[in-house]
């Protein structure tokens, strides 16, 4: 067996934690505005207004441009994230995000300098890309490495609520803003919540730089020293694990498409919702979420990640169905109460265990790496399942079954690769990655 890691100094699994929980918050309030207004906003002002469906399309594939570029950032990142340290990633790409949202409300639009806008647009999309592909990995490495053995899910759990509570205000920032005159938000009304970013990078900063380097990582530093090249440990070693967390990732082709499609396809001619009250639907799931992630994640500390994350998966696929039918209604009280129980409930089973549940798969000298890489690639396939969405859907729009059995379908990998994958909530933290570890029994007194 390997040696037992040291205690974090009390309190500061909590500190880990709120830094990852607000961190997230005000980087994926950066990333998720870009989705509300690629939706709602970008398809008039950056690109061709007398094609309104190829600028929808266009517009929604500038969404997707950031996954693309989250690969690419992630090689980076989790290369210095496992030689320099979490909490050095952690700072950066923050700031990052924080100046690359500022820079999106500055643009000009097409009628102001015409092709030159878009490409901009798409510029400043690659670098809010390449910092998010770094800000899950290292926060979720530094809650785990932080965390009581007996209650990582917990704890991890609070990167992915972070990114849940900035996907709420990212809602509540554009609720006034769409209820703006069409003159003024088509003109200035969208940049505000871009603007707001400048304090995205002072409070992020202020809040992670105090935050100490966990333990496991200053452990193996001492010990061993780090990985002169993490990524070829990681391919060497964990390469299945890699494969395995690039196809359970593909499960958050169900948050884009509830975001942004769906929001798209309720606004457009053929529902008639409005932009206020399709908005709503978000906030309130967003706060049913923010509930439900830690409890789920409770619930993988007793019965372990794969039964919690599968019943995320599994339910997912199905209420994707049930939500997009209920937009094809018309009838906003269904839509609510489906949306809520599809993205609000059974969404953050899985959403709320896999920072856990990947992170467990490796061993701390390439944990920010296999989490960073495997994540983000699964990732940019999410990402553009969007654009394929829009593509599915026809001419009209409105083929909403077709969309929800692409979905459905990519839901599948997912499950497939739980179904495969070891359970490791009991595993001491020492042991996780380490080839034949066995469980061990962990104490029954938790310290934070």
């Amino acid at each position: 067996m390997s040696v037992p890691t040291p205690a974090a100094p009390p309190g500061q699994p909590k500190k880990a934690a709120t830094a990852a929980w607000i961190g997230s918050a005000l980087e994926y309030y950066d990333f998720f505005i870009y989705g509300s207004a690629a939706a709602l906003i970008f398809p008039e002002v950056f690109f061709d207004e007398s094609d309104p469906a190829t600028a929808t399309l266009l517009s929604l594939a500038t969404f997707g441009v950031a996954y693309a570029a989250r690969p690419v950032g992630a090689l980076f990142l989790g290369h210095f994230g496992d030689r320099l340290g979490r909490k050095k990633i952690m700072v950066f790409t923050l700031m990052l995000m924080g100046v690359s949202t500022f820079l999106i409300g500055c643009l000009p639009s097409r009628d102001q300098v015409g092709t030159l806008a878009p490409v901009l647009l798409v510029l400043c999309r690659v670098l809010q890309g390449i910092s998010a592909a770094g800000e899950q990995a290292s926060a979720n490495s530094m809650t785990l490495e932080h965390a009581p053995p007996e209650r990582r899910g917990f704890f991890t759990s609070f990167t992915l609520s972070g990114t849940q509570g900035g996907q709420l205000l990212a809602t509540l920032v554009f609720l006034p803003v769409a209820a703006l005159p069409e003159e003024h938000l088509m003109s200035w009304g969208w940049r505000v919540p871009f603007w707001l970013s400048v304090g995205v990078a002072v409070v992020g900063y202020v809040i992670r730089r105090k935050l100490e380097e966990t333990p496991a990582f200053e452990q193996q530093a001492a010990a061993e020293g780090v990985v002169k090249l993490p990524l070829a440990v990681l391919l060497r070693e964990h390469w299945a694990d890699v494969l395995r967390v690039v196809a359970a990732a593909l499960i958050a082709s169900v948050s884009t498409i509830f975001t942004v499609w769906a929001l798209s396809y309720a606004t457009s001619d053929a529902v008639g919702m409005s932009r206020s009250s399709m908005l709503w639907v978000g906030a309130l799931a967003n706060v049913v979420a923010l509930a439900a992630i830690p409890l789920w994640a409770t619930l993988s500390d007793r019965i372990g990640r794969r039964p919690v994350f599968l019943i995320g998966a599994v339910g997912s696929a199905v209420t994707m169905f049930l939500y997009l039918w209920s937009i094809s209604t018309g009838s906003y009280p269904l839509m609510l109460l489906l949306g809520i129980l599809a993205f609000g409930v059974l969404y953050s089973a899985a959403n709320g265990v896999w920072p856990a549940f990947y992170g467990e798969m490796f061993a701390t000298r390439v944990r920010l790496s296999g989490m960073a890489i495997g994540t983000q690639i699964g990732f940019a396939v999410a990402g553009f399942a969007v654009t394929f969405a829009a593509q599915i859907a026809g001419d009209g729009g409105d083929d909403w079954f077709s969309v929800a059995l692409f979905t459905a379908a990519l839901c599948v990998p997912p499950v497939v690769a739980a179904l495969s994958a070891r359970e490791t909530h009991r595993v001491p933290t020492e042991d996780l990655g380490v080839r034949g570890a066995r469980e061990a029994a962990r104490p029954t007194t938790v310290t934070a």
